[in-house]
């Protein structure tokens, strides 16, 4: 079955520049969000710090890997679904750490790779420290999903996306590649999923832009979606989770199966 990951976005927690709620609040509203998806039908949840911005390039304070840490555990007692976590920018070891500690099943990390240009400059992939974390916590049951060229980011020289799915697999050892378009909320090229299918032997997510009305671009041959602000109420990305709009891209998706 294709598998449809709804995101958590949580607000800005304590420390953020943004931040203007409680972290008791940030988790009451970022349960809200797990319980809509879970109702709606997606297939698991993934938590992350979407509205922390400017983000770290890299590691993030001890304080914000406790917020979310305390964040996946309360959504971990409310909602039945796969649990997931992503660290923005790019901490995959804090992300691995809150997995490990909350029983979620796999994390996303942005640059697993190679080396990308973005507005927090240079992110560097540590795909052999996360991978040995990973081995020394017992934890290769928590699965990496690897972005390739992802969104808000450019490679420093000429990078064949083929060739980008190929390191982040078989020398990075991912165990799932995520495309996306060039922003939140863009959708990837149909082409650059076909051809990040064609060059994994791991299956193959679309990680930005999907809709109801534009999964049968993605599904097949994409293994499954991970979809964000569209599952918002009106498709604002501020706005709290819509279990109906949750419901209508789980019905699209299935019919595709």
């Amino acid at each position: 079955m294709t598998e449809l990951i709804g995101v958590v976005h949580v607000p800005a927690l304590p420390g953020a520049p943004k931040n203007g709620l409680s972290l008791k609040d940030c988790i009451r509203l970022a349960v809200a969000d797990a319980k809509a998806l879970e109702r709606g039908g997606a297939d698991a949840v993934i938590v992350e710090n979407f509205h922390d911005y400017p983000f770290r390039a890299d590691a993030v304070e001890p304080h914000v890997v406790a917020a979310l840490t305390a964040v996946c555990l309360a959504i971990r007692s409310a909602v039945g679904c796969t649990l997931g976590v992503n660290v923005l920018r790019n901490d995959a070891a804090a992300a691995l750490g809150i997995a490990v500690a909350c029983d979620a099943a796999f994390i996303r990390v942005n640059v697993h790779t190679g080396a990308m240009l973005t507005d927090q400059g240079v992110v560097t992939g540590r795909a052999d420290e996360t991978m040995r974390l990973r081995r020394s916590l017992g934890a290769e049951h928590v699965r990496v999903m690897a972005d390739v060229l992802v969104k808000h980011a450019v490679p420093l020289g000429p990078l064949r996306l083929e060739d980008a799915v190929r390191d982040a697999v078989e020398r990075g050892l991912a165990d799932a590649i995520i495309v996306t378009g060039g922003a939140t909320g863009l959708p990837a090229r149909r082409e650059d999923v076909e051809t990040a299918v064609a060059a994994s032997t791991a299956p193959v997510f679309v990680g930005s832009g999907v809709t109801a009305g534009n999964v049968d671009a993605f599904v097949p041959p994409a293994a499954g979606v991970i979809a964000g602000s569209w599952l918002k109420h009106e498709g604002s990305i501020g706005n709290p989770v819509d279990p109906a709009r949750v419901r209508q891209l789980r019905e699209a998706i299935d019919r595709r199966a």
